[in-house]
C-alpha cells in the first residue's frame, strides 16, 4: 500500500527541479505590473500569453493592460474578450487565492494605446495608454513599475517624452525582434533620449519558450495544450479552441510574450544576469544604428536587430499626400518625411541574412529604387564590452553556448521547459475545480 501511494505522488507531482524557487515568488515580493500588448494583431500568441498572465495574476499587483497594436488590427476590445472568458473561471480561481483581481477591476484598467507607428521624432500625441503609464508611475509607491511590452513601444516612448521624471520608476521588459521593426522610431527615441532607462531588450531570448528544450511526448508544443490545458475551464477551452487566426484554429504553444511574465517569478528580477524562467541577459553594448545616405548594397553590413535608416533626398516638388514605402521581407514600411521633404525609411532586421528591398513611391524619382544589405549576428565578444552610455540596458546573451539554433540567448529559457510547463499545467487545474 505504501509503495502504491509513493508512486501516485510521484506521478501527480509537477516536475520541479532542485532550483524550483526560480519560478516562485512570495507575497512580500509582489510586483506592480502594466502589460502593453498587441493582442488581436498580427499573431495569436498574445491571446495565449494573456490567458497565462491572468492565471498568475493573483501574485502580481496588476495596474494596467494597454492595447498597443502599432499598425495591426488589435484593439482594447480584444483584451476585454479574454477578461470575459476569465470571468467564467473567476469563482474557481478566487477559491484558490483571494488576490485574483476582479473582472470589472481588470476592465477598468484596460486602456487603448497607440494604434499607429510614431513619426520620425519617435513620439506623437498622448494616448489613453501613455497617460495611464504616467499616472501609475507617479503613484506614491516605493516599488518600481514593471511595464511588460508585448507589442509596440510607442506608449512607453510617449509617456517618457511627456513626463521624463518617471524614467527611474520604470522597469521595462520588451519583447523585441519582430515588434522592434514596427516600433523603430519609438525605440530610436528611447535609445537616444532615455539612456538611463532600465530595460531588457529581448530580441531572440523569448523564443526559448517554444523553441528547444524537451519537446518529447507531453512536452511537445502540439501535445501539451491537449493533455494539460484543453479541459481546464473556460480559459483552457479558449486557449485551445477559441483562438482563430487567419481562418485557422491554433492549439499549439507559442506564448512568445510569456517570458516577460515568468521573469518576475524569479528571485532577482533586478539582476537580469541571474537565472530565470524568463531568461538570463547581458549588459548591452552601444545600441547599433546605421544611417545610409546612399542606397545600401549587399556589401553594406549591419548587426541583426540594429536600427537602419535609409535617407533619400528629393530633388523635385512633391505633393503633401505623396507616399513612399520600403518593401522588404514581403512587408511594407511607410517612409517618414522630414521638414525638407526628404524620405527616411527605418527598419530593423530580425535575422542574419541578405535583405533585398524596393522603394515604392508616388514620387517618380524614388519609385522602384532597389538595393540590398547584409545583416550578421552580434559577435559574442560584444558581451565583454558593455556600454558606458546604457548602464541599465540588457539584451540577449550572444554566447553560442546559450543559443537555440540561430536564436541567441534562447537556451536560458528552454532549459527550464519542463519546470515552467509543469507549473503552468498545475495552475490550469484551478480553472476547473474549487480548492477544497
Amino acid at each position: 500500500m505504501f509503495r502504491i501511494l509513493v508512486i501516485t505522488i510521484l506521478i501527480t507531482m509537477p516536475l520541479i527541479s532542485a532550483e524550483s524557487d526560480i519560478g516562485q515568488t512570495s507575497p512580500e515580493l509582489r510586483h506592480r505590473v502594466i502589460v502593453s500588448t498587441d493582442i488581436g494583431g498580427t499573431d495569436y500568441d498574445d491571446f495565449q500569453s494573456m490567458v497565462h498572465y491572468l492565471l498568475y495574476s493573483d501574485i502580481f499587483d496588476t495596474e494596467g493592460i494597454i492595447s498597443s497594436p502599432i499598425g495591426g488590427p488589435g484593439r482594447k476590445s480584444d483584451i476585454l474578450k479574454v477578461i470575459d472568458v476569465y470571468e467564467k473561471d473567476y469563482g474557481n480561481l478566487k477559491s484558490w487565492s483571494s488576490s485574483y483581481p476582479g473582472p470589472q477591476q481588470l476592465r477598468d484598467m484596460s486602456k487603448q494605446g497607440a494604434i499607429d507607428r510614431a513619426g520620425l521624432k519617435g513620439f506623437d500625441t498622448p494616448t489613453e495608454g501613455s497617460q495611464w503609464i504616467i499616472k501609475c508611475a507617479k503613484r506614491q509607491d516605493p516599488r518600481p513599475l514593471w511595464v511588460l511590452v508585448w507589442g509596440g513601444l510607442e506608449d512607453v516612448a510617449q509617456a517618457l517624452h511627456d513626463e521624463p521624471a518617471i524614467e527611474s520608476k520604470l522597469r521595462v521588459y520588451f519583447i523585441g525582434g519582430p515588434n522592434k521593426k514596427w516600433s523603430t522610431t519609438a525605440y530610436d527615441y528611447i535609445s537616444r533620449n532615455h539612456r538611463s532607462l532600465w530595460i531588457i531588450e529581448a530580441n531572440s531570448t523569448y523564443r526559448g519558450w517554444f523553441t528547444g528544450g524537451d519537446q518529447e511526448g507531453q512536452w511537445n508544443n502540439d501535445s501539451f495544450p491537449q493533455q494539460h490545458i484543453a479541459d481546464c475551464g473556460a480559459l483552457g477551452e479558449f486557449f485551445v479552441k477559441g483562438i482563430s487566426f487567419k481562418s485557422q484554429i491554433r492549439s499549439t504553444i507559442k506564448m512568445g510574450d510569456t517570458p516577460s511574465v515568468v521573469y518576475l517569478l524569479g528571485k532577482s528580477p533586478e539582476d537580469p544576469s541571474s537565472q530565470s524562467w524568463g531568461g538570463s541577459f547581458v549588459r548591452a553594448w552601444d545600441r547599433p544604428r546605421y544611417t545610409f545616405e546612399h542606397l545600401p548594397t549587399v556589401d553594406d553590413t549591419v548587426e541583426t536587430f540594429a536600427i537602419i535608416e535609409i535617407i533619400r533626398r528629393i530633388n523635385c516638388d512633391t505633393t503633401p499626400d505623396s507616399k513612399s514605402y520600403l518593401i522588404i521581407d514581403k512587408q511594407r514600411f511607410e517612409g517618414f518625411v522630414d521638414m525638407s521633404g526628404n524620405r527616411h525609411f527605418i527598419f530593423s532586421p530580425k535575422t542574419a541574412k541578405k535583405w533585398n528591398y524596393t522603394i515604392e513611391s508616388t514620387v517618380p524619382e524614388l519609385n522602384n529604387q532597389k538595393g540590398s544589405f547584409t545583416s550578421y549576428r552580434p559577435n559574442p565578444e560584444q558581451a565583454n564590452h558593455p556600454s558606458g552610455q546604457y548602464e541599465n540596458w540588457w539584451t540577449d546573451n550572444p554566447d553560442p553556448a546559450f543559443a537555440e539554433g540561430v536564436h541567441q540567448g534562447a537556451k536560458t529559457i528552454s532549459r527550464w521547459r519542463k519546470e515552467f510547463l509543469s507549473d503552468f499545467a498545475q495552475r490550469m487545474q484551478r480553472c476547473k475545480k474549487l480548492k477544497q
